[in-house]
């Protein structure tokens, strides 16, 4: 498994970032899960500049969100963004989130950001360890609930709608055994009920975020909606600020030399939902790094790769399936059409 060096990582954090990518989204809806603070927020202030039809920022929090919404209005005068709740803690919200957007006329970029990083394991009332099912279950399970409207705009409006994973390079610093991913329970249910993962789950979450990407691309390579991954590189951030003993002194120190601010990464995520559209094929399931698609860790990669990639799709369609019943009819829906 190929990991990046360390020297490259402090290189590329200390690069100068481009500039943010512009587009005139008149008349589209724009969604942005975890808005309502980081590279989130930032990114959703990217997109209210460019005039898009409606803004949806989904958040957790009710009234972090409606602060956020005051906040986009007030840096950018737009006033077509609005709050819709999302807990990817609760599947019941994850259901009732993709409900609402039955009557939606449309829905043409969907940034899934949301994600913690905790060291302590938590379980959720689902029954599933709370950065599992955050950064990994609940965000594959937005993905796939909307991907029929994502579709269904992409016929109407002859456009090429897209899916943004945030995942990370620190993928390249996580991998999954064989003997999880054979075993007979399925890999999501033993990544699950080992409570001594907890010291690199962020990591290994990142890593199931880019197979899921690259699954969900496959699955929908005959439509016109793109689906890819973005590495937001190290930012200031949020997710750090229960951090405390060595780990809270080394990313204090690590954040004072290389750390880039949130609306420099949140140029990552709009690039990954607006560029590369003089040849929108080459993104379908990338990993998208410096505005760019990049090749992730070899474990992902090649034959080997592949395989893993297919048993996790396959035990993630299951326990999906479980979780809102309209899943395996959606997976069979674009299977069909391939």
């Amino acid at each position: 498994m190929a990991k990046k060096s360390v020297w490259s990582v402090i290189k590329y954090q200390r690069a100068k970032v481009p500039p943010v990518t512009t587009a005139n989204l008149a008349g589209q809806t724009v969604v942005v899960v975890g808005a309502n603070t980081g590279i989130g927020f930032e990114a959703a202030k990217h997109f209210a500049q460019m005039n898009p039809g409606k803004l949806i920022l989904a958040c957790r929090n009710e009234e972090k969100g409606k602060a956020a919404v005051a906040r986009i209005q007030e840096a950018t005068g737009f006033k077509g963004a609005e709050l819709r709740l999302l807990d990817l803690g609760k599947f019941s919200s994850v259901s009732a989130f993709a409900d609402a957007f039955k009557d939606e006329p449309r829905l043409d970029i969907l940034v899934m950001n949301a994600g913690i990083g905790p060291f302590t394991r938590k379980v959720t009332a689902d029954g599933w360890e709370e950065t599992l099912q955050v950064n990994d279950l609940s965000t594959s399970l937005v993905s796939i609930l909307l991907t029929p409207k994502l579709v269904e705009t992409a016929k109407t409006h002859g456009t090429h709608p897209r899916i943004v994973v945030v995942s990370s390079d620190m993928h390249h610093w996580s991998k999954i055994e064989d003997k999880i991913l054979n075993d007979p329970s399925g890999p999501f249910e033993v990544l699950n009920s080992d409570p001594n993962r907890m010291r690199y789950r962020y990591m290994e979450s990142k890593l199931l975020n880019i197979f899921f990407t690259r699954s969900l691309a496959s699955l929908l390579s005959s439509t016109p909606v793109i689906v890819d991954s973005v590495n937001p590189g190290y930012c200031y951030s949020d997710m750090r600020r229960d951090l405390t003993g060595v780990a809270a002194k080394f990313h204090y120190y690590a954040e004072k030399l290389l750390a880039w601010t949130a609306e420099e990464g949140s140029r990552q995520l709009v690039w990954a939902a607006l560029g590369g559209s003089g040849d929108v094929d080459r993104l379908r399931g990338a990993y998208i790094s410096t505005m760019a698609p990049e090749d992730p860790a070899d474990f992902i990669a090649g034959e080997g790769g592949k395989k893993r990639q297919d048993i996790l799709w396959a035990d993630l369609v299951r326990v999906l399936s479980r979780i809102d019943g309209r899943v395996p009819g959606i997976v069979d829906q674009f299977t069909s059409s391939h």
